[in-house]
């Protein structure tokens, strides 16, 4: 089996986070600060910068795990992660532009511990200041030429398709687990696959570099997904930032969801059942939790995410990386991997 050398004194995930976000939040300000006066304000709430009236904050501004993918894929085929940074703030605007649609669309009145922006500011402005941050993101990424755009554009209405797809979801009650993988490679690892790609292309990697950097980053992001809607169920709202069992609550079909709901189980049937109802009430989502649990759904999730971390880490392997970086970027899909919920 393929290693990467582990002896290059590289930092751990959590350090290449504050470093990635260290490098990117001037970008990232600059950027925003170009928008509109009404969509600037929104965003810079959105992003933690300060309150509803603009006053500074030091509200969470989310982990920028897509920035650090790309700054590091850019110096894991021996570019420089400065060159980058405009990379790694346009991936980091198309995601957040996308959170802002997902609360409006999911009526998420939580996000990184503070209300979310549509319950402060309105559905329609939030909608707009998540559009404006789209097309900044492309503005930034149009140096890099046509091929850095399509990428951009394609991971976009990939994401948008998954997103259509989990909204789709909660209407039907036959949604099998291969759909529900195939949403989630759309609306997750579409774009940390991208990040990766236009990390490696900004980097002037070599092109099987930048084919394998991208599996790496499509695979993390379905390993990503995975925990996250173990997250969704079972994660501590003091790291979340949502309310425990939100995606219950919204009767989403996640991924360990969808697999309980399809185990065969008397434990799914149940919860087959609770998911048919108008509302679920807030005394009955421990139990639907619980029914997850035993009709396999929480253990599925997990060691589909143990298996896309393996598959993730061979792709970045191969991809010959310079040894600092590679080693990095293999930390951080182990600290994505390995959250605690």
């Amino acid at each position: 089996m393929t290693t990467i050398d582990t002896s290059t004194g590289a930092r751990t995930g959590a350090e290449v986070l504050t470093w990635s976000r260290n490098l990117l939040d001037p970008a990232l300000r600059e950027a925003v600060g170009g928008l509109p006066e009404s969509m600037r304000l929104i965003a810079g709430y959105h992003f933690g910068w300060w309150d509803e009236h603009g006053r500074p904050s030091t509200s969470d501004g989310g982990k920028a795990l897509r920035p650090a993918l790309a700054l590091l894929s850019a110096r894991a085929v021996g570019g420089d992660a400065e060159v980058a940074v405009p990379v790694g703030v346009a991936v980091e605007l198309v995601h957040n532009f996308s959170l802002l649609h997902d609360d409006v669309m999911d009526r998420d009145t939580t996000r990184r511990h503070r209300p979310t922006a549509w319950t402060v500011f309105g559905t329609g402005a939030a909608i707009l200041a998540g559009d404006a941050l789209l097309c900044r993101a492309f503005e930034l990424l149009a140096p890099f030429g046509q091929t850095a755009l399509r990428v951009l554009s394609t991971a976009v209405i990939d994401l948008l398709e998954g997103q259509s797809a989990d909204l789709k979801f909660e209407e039907r009650g036959d949604v099998d687990t291969a759909e529900c993988v195939r949403m989630a490679e759309g609306k997750t690892g579409a774009l940390l696959g991208a990040s990766c790609t236009l990390g490696a292309l900004a980097g002037e990697g070599r092109q099987d570099q930048v084919d394998r950097l991208t599996e790496y980053g499509r695979a993390l992001g379905l390993a990503f997904q995975h925990i996250d809607d173990l997250l969704g169920i079972w994660g501590d709202p003091e790291v979340t930032g949502k309310p425990v069992h939100s995606d219950l609550s919204n009767r989403k079909k996640s991924l360990p969801v969808v697999a309980a709901l399809h185990s065969g189980t008397d434990a799914g049937r149940e919860l087959d059942a609770l998911y048919r109802k108008e509302n679920l009430d807030v005394a009955e989502l421990p139990h639907a939790a619980e029914l997850v649990e035993r009709a396999g759904g929480r253990a599925w999730s997990q060691e589909q995410a143990d298996a896309l971390l393996t598959g993730a880490l061979h792709h970045l392997a191969v991809s010959d990386p310079v040894p600092r970086p590679g080693t990095e970027l293999a930390a951080l899909a182990k600290l994505v991997v390995r959250r605690r919920y």
